[in-house]
Formats: C-alpha cells, structure tokens, sequence
C-alpha cells in the first residue's frame, strides 16, 4: 500500500502536542504515554522520532525560541535590546508554564544558542566590551523572566476592606488584579526604558573614553 501523503507522526506534530500538554496542564504533565494518547499511537511509535522526555521538552524549548526576533541588532544596539527582550517576554508569557525550564539557560539548543549568540555579537559589534556584553545579556534575561514568571498585580486579593486601615497607603491596591495585564506590560516597558537608558549613557562613556 502506498505510504499516506500526511505521515501520523511528525517531529513537528510530536513537538506541537508536547507544547500543547504543558500549555494545558503543567510541566510535569508531560510524559510520553500521555503524548501518545494524545496523539492516537502507542508510546512506542514515538521512541521512533523522539529518544525521551528530557530530549523532547529541549525541542520543545528550542522550538518556543523561534518566535524570539533578534533582528533589530542589525540597526542598533539598544534596538536590539529592546526587541529582544520583548518578544523574549511574550514568547515566555505565551508558554508560563516552560518558563522554569527556558530560564536555565540555552544548554545545548540550537535556537536558543543562535540568539544568545545574536544578542552578544550584536552588543560586541556595538562596542561593548565582551564582559559587558555578558551582563547585559544576564541583566536583560533577569527583566525578562522575571516579568514573565507571575504576575506583580494580580498578587493583590481585590478587596477594598482589606487595606482600609492597616495598610492605607494600598488603598488602591484592590484596582489592580482588574488591571493586571495592563499594568504588568506597562511595568516592564518601565524598567526596560530604565535599562537602555543608563545603558546609554554608559556606552557613551566606555566609547568615548580617551585612548
């Protein structure tokens, strides 16, 4: 019989209902067996494309760092900075529950390694010195995660009563898990221009400086 035109497994369709699962219900959620239920095949069949878990949620991380645009270090430093980090971020509130396992760290990830290597090169090129670069990278990543781990305002329980008098300067606390959203991306943009700001003027100091 002739081979189907669509194959029942692909690595990306693997990928995708991997993503799918921790999306749903958790990192820890995620097993093979689960997979393949989800997917209509025995767990074996997937031994085929995926050796196990631990490689199938690098794929997974790898793939989720595709939509992160590191482009704008073709035009500036500092536009650089900012497009990464914000499409770093939305990528990561996109995904919260893999956001424990992306901040780790690259490891050996194809994707994640070719934008580190980017977001250096770029700051290098710009020149900064190498140990320079590494920290605003670190620093960089540290806003980003951060921002993307929770949720500063909906931490808030919305009940005016609760701050009326033993904690009246939260007085309007109670507003802010409705406005969770808004305030959390405006907070961010905050201490993202308060990042390429002093990093401004530092570059214009380290790049001025005599000799």
């Amino acid at each position: 019989m002739p081979r189907p035109s669509n194959p029942l497994l692909t690595p990306d369709r693997i990928r995708l209902a991997g993503l799918e699962i921790i999306d749903e219900l958790g990192l820890e959620a995620l097993s093979m067996r689960r997979l393949a239920d989800r997917l209509g095949v025995k767990a074996a069949s997937l031994y085929n494309h995926v050796p196990g878990k631990d490689e199938l949620l690098h794929e997974i991380a790898d793939g989720v760092m595709r939509a992160v645009d590191v482009s704008g270090f073709e035009q500036d430093w500092a536009t650089g900075l900012r497009t990464w980090a914000r499409s770093f971020r939305a990528a990561l509130i996109a995904h919260p529950h893999l956001v424990p396992f992306l901040a780790s760290g690259p490891a050996r990830r194809e994707t994640a390694l070719r934008r580190a290597d980017a977001v250096h090169g770029g700051l290098t090129s710009a020149g900064w010195p190498q140990r320079y670069a590494t920290m605003i990278g670190a620093s960089t990543k540290y806003l980003v995660v951060g921002s993307a781990m929770g949720s500063f305002s909906a931490g808030f329980p919305d009940e005016a009563e609760l701050y009326d008098e033993r904690f009246p300067h939260l007085d309007r606390a109670h507003l802010l898990r409705e406005h969770a959203a808004e305030i959390d991306a405006d907070s961010f943009e905050l201490a993202l221009t308060a990042l390429v700001d002093s990093l401004t003027r530092l570059h214009h100091d380290l790049t001025t400086q005599p000799g």
